[in-house]
């Protein structure tokens, strides 16, 4: 009997211990199941992910190497420790070019992708990657980022910031942001990096008002290739072109999680601030452009009226011939708008004009196949903020006032916001013509330049 109830109690004690190895395992499991698209999905770990999803691209990031497994039109990084490797640009002094140049290399090489282990990173159709175009004003950039951390779903975008400066003060502000992935690069043929030298001024440049004859006399370096108005380049108005091109073409061709991506673009920059459903609307009206504008090619968030009728116009779109003075404020466009702009890349490098806009409009004049027609939110999304800066030498810049003035008008409109849809609310009637060059970009060095960031790469 007594031998009976040691049986028992060895036989109670096996299955105690084998239920409570059981639950630990399932306890187990489950803790390391990872919330998917708000909670929707939930998978139990990288390997059931990696196997369910084998349809989908697959990253891993830590300090030394980017493992992308890629199939088409989709890209899923899963919020994880091994992508959480931190990653900060070295504090170089601003005259110490050489380590500038070596660590650019760098950071470019890598595309370190910040956050990934806090959001992961899902890219497809329906995402909107944002790429901020950055100088050198860290105030501006400082409000631009706020704004960016009040938008709705934020954390389900890429945020590229391209520069043509490497500074301590810059990249310590990308590095506070907190509310989604962030990438830097760096434009590699800037100012900065060349102060004495094409692309920026050489000693031996000719002046910007010589004339042609005593240009060949003083045999000053560029002195054949004035502009049609027969001024000489100047660097600092020739490098938001060249930043411009160059950030579209690495970002498209060369950034790897950008690889097949289908979604949209946003373009914005240093001195921009956002409203908190620019995201939201951009979706919507890429979802109309789709159904209801199969031509347009080009999205605008943003534009330049002077007063805003958000009541009326929150949820309506204009249909218009893209104009570059009235819809170069978040432009918004996939990778095949990209291809186009890419096949006429001879003729935007040729032009004759400094600024990227215009030699833009002058593309789609005279070389993209269908004249980029654009759909432009009728209450902008996109506030200008920019008082100073190359064309805005104003001597009270004071961003503060401005923003506060910005957020006022958001907050009064609050409820206009986040429209429920969004509908074609009129066509515009004013008719795309090819702009006259304003020169500025005769200079041969910069054409080559220019060619040169593209001219390797194929048209796909």
């Amino acid at each position: 009997m007594r031998m009976f109830r040691m049986r028992r109690f060895v036989r109670f004690t096996f299955m105690v211990a084998l239920i409570m190895f059981v639950l630990l395992n399932l306890l187990i499991l489950f803790s390391v199941q990872t919330d998917i698209s708000n909670g929707s999905s939930k998978l139990n770990s990288l390997n059931t992910f990696a196997h369910r999803h084998k349809d989908n691209r697959f990253h891993m990031q830590d300090s030394e190497t980017n493992s992308i497994a890629s199939v088409e039109n989709q890209l899923w990084i899963l919020p994880h420790m091994a992508n959480g490797t931190y990653y900060e640009p070295m504090n170089v002094s601003g005259e110490n070019l050489t380590h500038i140049k070596h660590e650019i290399e760098k950071i470019n090489s890598r595309q370190f992708i910040h956050n990934l282990d806090k959001f992961g990173l899902k890219l497809n159709t329906e995402s909107v990657v944002i790429i901020i175009q950055v100088h050198d004003r860290g105030e501006y950039l400082k409000i631009l980022l706020n704004s960016l951390r009040k938008v709705a779903n934020i954390e389900k975008s890429l945020l590229i910031i391209s520069h043509d400066i490497y500074s301590n003060e810059l990249n310590q502000l990308v590095l506070s942001v907190e509310f989604c992935p962030v990438m830097q690069i760096f434009f590699p043929h800037s100012l900065q990096l060349h102060p004495k030298e094409f692309p920026g001024e050489h000693p031996n440049d000719c002046p910007r008002n010589i004339k042609k004859e005593e240009a060949v006399q003083m045999k000053c370096n560029n002195a054949n290739s004035p502009d049609k108005y027969g001024h000489y380049r100047e660097a600092r108005y020739c490098q938001t072109k060249h930043h411009w091109i160059w950030k579209l073409h690495h970002t498209f061709e060369n950034v790897k999680v950008m690889k097949n991506y289908p979604g949209l673009i946003l373009l914005l920059e240093e001195d921009y601030y956002v409203t908190p459903d620019v995201i939201s609307v951009l979706q919507m009206m890429h979802n109309i452009m789709k159904k209801d504008c199969k031509d347009c090619t080009m999205l605008a968030a943003g534009n330049y009226d002077k007063s805003q009728n958000y009541g009326q116009n929150s949820g309506k779109v204009e249909v218009a011939n893209w104009i570059s003075s009235k819809h170069n404020m978040g432009m918004s466009f996939t990778v095949d708008l990209w291809r186009e702009i890419k096949r006429c890349v001879k003729e935007f490098c040729l032009f004759d004009d400094y600024n990227w806009d215009w030699t833009l409009q002058h593309l789609s004049s005279q070389c993209i196949n269908q004249q980029i027609k654009v759909l432009k939110m009728k209450a902008t999304r996109v506030f200008h903020m920019g008082e100073c800066g190359v064309h805005h030498k104003g001597k009270n810049c004071q961003p503060a006032n401005k923003e506060k003035t910005v957020e006022k008008e958001i907050e009064s409109n609050k409820q206009h916001l986040f429209p429920n849809t969004i509908s074609i609310g009129s066509y515009s009637g004013l008719k795309l013509r090819d702009p006259k060059p304003n020169g500025g970009w005769g200079d041969s060095r910069d054409h080559q330049l220019c060619h040169s960031f593209i001219q390797n790469t194929t048209v796909h």
